[in-house]
């Protein structure tokens, strides 16, 4: 148990010159850090929330929109499949399109035109002419569902989009999403960003109610946003989409003329749609409309075939680098509502910081005198494999980027104490193998091969309750397993292989007739 292949020293040094070299940058100040040779670590511990200030959003899918939305547009495709067939008495309640046939004479015919028509819907057409579509409750659900992730994958792009690190994006219930935004300072912004539903659209204007000041059958008047943001004037705009917003693949923001722009680019079907529309509408006005407010409405002068174009208006720098970031993440599949906001200060975070300092310190000073007058030489080996243990662990949780929240210092602090548990078991187990006559080189080997199994068991059971925390917990209570999880580890090996090469070292080189214990 005490022998060492140099191999296996090698290994074990190389492990903690690791944890060293990763851990290392958390000592420097971020301008250090910057001007530190690029060969170096330069990742640090992310400070979670409650540690660095910053926004805490909940927020809630209005998945009842979502379905009425779809509602909406599976009676359009139920009347477009049966126009032939002539209709009457359009209804859309209770989560079904219902409707009645006016010609019964092919109800085959208009069964099958409705299925070919409507995929994966739930169809009927009876004999007196009835047609009802709906969605199943599972369609519903998983319909609802898929909202919900979408939401939070797009919210997740317009965040990283700002450049905030380390953003907290999880899903709570069924219809509810916790955003964390640690170190935002403006959290106004924050909601504005991620609040928009940003469903872009391109329709014509209708020029013909804007000359008589009369709405035209499928039009409808929208407002012009202005430069502050606020709605003015009113358009007359045609409700057929042209092209949608589904279509772009990128978005950046620009100048032209000196004047900030948003130049955007379509997928392949986006710039043939937008291409046809613009070929065919030379001359006249196409609104480009966000979220039903209609921010820029410009002449159409040649057609535009490229699948590219601009948009130009009453922007400034910001407003125009928001819009791009918005629409390269793409729209909202539902509109969220705010349910709650709180915003963390950084003094509340720098007191947490200082508390978690102070626990830390106390802790280790407490437990290093503790080791050092119960087990004296012994207790010294325990205590450096307590601060290998704490430097493995800032190592660790810096390679994978991990957010280090008040919780997480907690594991942190039990870490430490467990860090000199599997010592306390072995150093124990060696007084009793001395007191029964051993001699210290064959005691101190029963000492570390006796109390495995009781330090493997400890462990084990530690981190399958730690996994659960991990796998049903949220938010602090992740962030406090994770960081336990990653303490077990590394506390079984510094105290365990690192205290035992010490003490394998020592004895060779001290060659003891009796163990100082």
């Amino acid at each position: 148990m005490l022998q060492f292949s140099k191999f296996k020293i090698t290994l074990i040094l190389a492990v903690l010159l690791a944890g060293l070299y990763t851990a290392m940058p958390n000592v420097f100040s971020a301008a250090h850090i910057a001007n530190l040779p690029s060969w170096l670590p330069a990742r640090t511990v992310s400070l979670g929330l409650d540690l660095q200030g910053g926004s805490h959003l909940l927020y809630e899918v209005d998945t009842k929109e979502l379905i009425n939305a779809k509602l909406k547009q599976l009676g359009q495709d139920v009347r477009n499949s049966l126009t032939k067939y002539g209709y009457t008495n359009v209804q859309v309640q209770n989560d079904r399109v219902t409707l009645k046939l006016r010609d019964l004479t092919d109800l085959d015919g208009a069964r099958a035109a409705l299925k070919k028509a409507v995929v994966g819907v739930q169809t009927e057409v009876k004999d007196d002419g009835t047609v009802t579509a709906y969605f199943t409750d599972t369609d519903l659900a998983e319909m609802k569902k898929r909202a919900v992730d979408q939401s939070i994958e797009i919210i997740n792009k317009r965040i990283d989009e700002t450049g905030t690190k380390e953003p907290t994006v999880v899903r709570q219930g069924e219809d509810r999403i916790v955003v964390q935004v640690p170190g935002y300072g403006d959290p106004q912004h924050l909601k504005d960003l991620i609040g928009k539903t940003a469903k872009m659209e391109f329709r014509l204007v209708d020029e013909v109610a804007e000359s008589t000041g009369t709405r035209s059958a499928g039009s409808a008047q929208l407002p012009v946003v202005e430069k502050d943001g606020a709605p003015s004037q009113q358009l007359w705009i045609k409700e057929q989409v042209m092209v949608s917003g589904e279509n772009l693949i990128d978005a950046q923001q620009g100048f032209e003329g000196g004047m900030p722009i948003v130049q955007f680019k379509f997928d392949n079907l986006g710039a043939r749609k937008f291409g046809d529309a613009t070929k065919a509408n030379v001359g006249k006005r196409f609104a480009i409309v966000l979220d039903k407010e209609v921010i820029s409405a410009p002449v159409i002068r040649d057609a535009i075939l490229g699948g590219s174009g601009i948009i130009s208006g009453n922007f400034t720098t910001a407003s125009a680098r928001d819009l791009a970031i918005l629409l390269r993440a793409g729209a909202l599949p539902a509109p969220l509502t705010v349910l709650e906001e709180r915003t963390v200060g950084a003094d509340l975070g720098a007191d947490s910081i200082e508390a978690g300092k102070r626990a830390c310190l106390i802790a280790v000073i407490f437990i290093a005198v503790a080791m050092v007058v119960l087990y004296g030489l012994f207790g010294i080996f325990a205590n450096l494999a307590m601060v290998l243990n704490g430097v493995l662990m800032l190592g660790f949780l810096s390679a994978i980027g991990a957010t280090l929240t008040f919780p997480g210092i907690a594991g942190m602090v039990l870490t430490l104490g467990m860090a000199v548990d599997a010592n306390v078991l072995i150093l124990e187990r060696v007084r009793e193998e001395m007191r029964n006559g051993r001699s210290p080189v064959n005691a101190m080997e029963a000492g570390y091969r006796e109390a495995q199994a009781t330090i493997f068991d400890a462990n084990v059971t530690h981190g399958i309750s730690t996994m659960f925390l991990f796998a049903f917990g949220s938010g602090p209570i992740k962030g406090f397993a994770i960081t336990l999880l990653i303490g077990i580890v590394s506390s079984v090996f510094t105290a365990v292989v690192v205290t035992r090469l010490m003490t394998s070292i020592w004895l060779r080189r001290a060659r003891p007739k009796a163990l100082p214990l």
